[in-house]
């Protein structure tokens, strides 16, 4: 019987974001390299391949059909636990071509493509350390904690760019059209980093045997129920103080308003992105 506040300017930050939207999400300028792997040589085999099944001519299928198929029979495999007979139309090696053009879509869209991708999200990102804030304070002065649990829930868009904010699954090398073999061992994989029901924990602990006051915070982050290493560390937890320190600059410099405002002049999106 929990009252549930409807806040779409915190969880849908990106529909918030001016610059977002203008130059990302209604730019398709900004999706070129998803373009252009539409077009490439691997989407080439995939619908010929499939055109011949279907015993169509090539030229009366694309990209866009092709990944409609891929996805309805990826639909019913996972939601009802059917093979549906468009799976039949798909390799191995095609599902990771139609793999790899969904996450360069997630990848320019949603993950480090752009800045302002993941820029977008350091209000949600803020407001958590927020809540994480007040839980210690009450906790030195021996208060009541007043939210031990928060849960907030919003979309895979949402968790992306956070997760892209705090540097998590970033390749050495960017996602692009042209050099989808190298990336065969990607990090960014969108299907495992925000799969269905995708969702991250921020855990808060006190531990009372410490040898310094600075130990006695500690946090674990989980992603989808699987402990993620931090990057300062390499380690599945951390004090409070070293994680605060290690993301001062986006806690202290990311202001939502000035990051998503679109510039006065005109500029192409490429030069402002």
């Amino acid at each position: 019987e929990e009252e549930v506040e409807v806040n779409d300017a915190l969880m849908r930050f990106f529909d918030h974001c001016a610059k977002f939207v203008a130059l990302v999400e209604e730019n398709e300028a900004a999706m070129c390299q998803v373009h252009a792997f539409k077009e490439g040589p691997e989407m080439r085999k995939v619908l010929e391949k499939v055109a011949s099944a279907l015993c169509l001519p090539v030229e009366e299928l694309n990209a866009d059909l092709v990944q409609v198929a891929f996805l309805t029979c990826s639909y019913e495999l996972a939601i009802k636990n059917v093979t549906s007979p468009w799976c039949s139309l798909f390799t191995e090696e095609d599902a990771k071509v139609l793999e790899y053009l969904n996450d360069l879509k997630q990848y320019w869209k949603r993950g480090y493509g752009y800045a302002i991708n993941s820029r977008s999200s350091c209000i949600l990102f803020q407001d958590i350390f927020q809540h994480l804030d007040k839980a210690v304070e009450e906790s030195k002065s021996s208060k009541p904690i007043s939210s031990p649990l928060i849960v907030q829930v919003g979309h895979a868009e949402t968790l992306q760019p956070l997760l892209a904010l705090m540097g998590f699954f970033k390749d050495k090398e960017p996602l692009k059209a042209n050099n989808y073999l190298r990336q065969a061992h990607r990090k960014f994989r969108s299907g495992r980093i925000v799969p269905y029901a995708a969702n991250l924990v921020f855990v808060l602990y006190h531990c009372d045997q410490v040898k310094t006051s600075r130990e006695e915070y500690q946090v674990q982050m989980l992603l989808n129920e699987k402990p993620l290493s931090f990057l300062h560390s390499n380690e599945t937890i951390s004090t409070y103080a070293d994680l605060k320190d290690y993301y001062r600059d986006i806690l202290e410099n990311c202001h939502f308003k000035e990051e998503c405002e679109l510039p006065k002049i005109n500029t192409t999106a490429v030069d402002e992105l």
